[in-house]
């Protein structure tokens, strides 16, 4: 089973239902519903996506997203090792650092994300969304 990372922004595309993006996310999150990858993101992920979300609609409501994607989406661990990894990185973004070393630590396979540049000094495979699932096509 592929293991997935799915970077901040594109969590925020699926709970904040974000037009044009919204689609090709929920259908990757859709396959890990049916158990056919596992998706894992970062503790940051959380934070940030509730810290942006609640700009939009109750914080209720976005607890409740949050509690609903956290059954789908497994977190990874972030350590001193990560942050250790992230502060010494070539990454511009330290944030950005932080996601790639969990991904890296979490086993992951690819990172989705709707900013592939933030990530050009990444090991791993970077994609969208709509890059991911044209994979699965061919």
């Amino acid at each position: 089973m592929k293991v997935i990372f799915l970077d901040t922004n594109v969590i925020i595309d699926l709970l904040g239902e974000r037009f044009p993006f919204y689609e090709s996310i929920a259908k990757v999150v859709t396959l890990a519903d049916r158990k056919k990858l596992l998706l894992m993101t970062s503790p940051i992920s959380f934070t940030t996506a509730e810290y942006v979300l609640t700009k939009f609609e109750p914080r209720e409501s976005v607890l409740i997203k949050l509690q609903k994607f956290a059954i789908l989406c497994k977190v990874a661990q972030a350590n001193q090792e990560t942050i250790d990894k992230s502060l010494f990185s070539l990454f511009k973004d330290f944030e950005d650092a932080v996601q790639y070393h969990c991904a890296l630590q979490a086993g992951c396979e690819i990172i989705i994300t709707r900013n592939k540049p933030d990530f050009k000094k990444a090991f791993l495979p970077v994609m969208t969304a709509e890059e991911f699932l044209l994979t699965l096509i061919v």
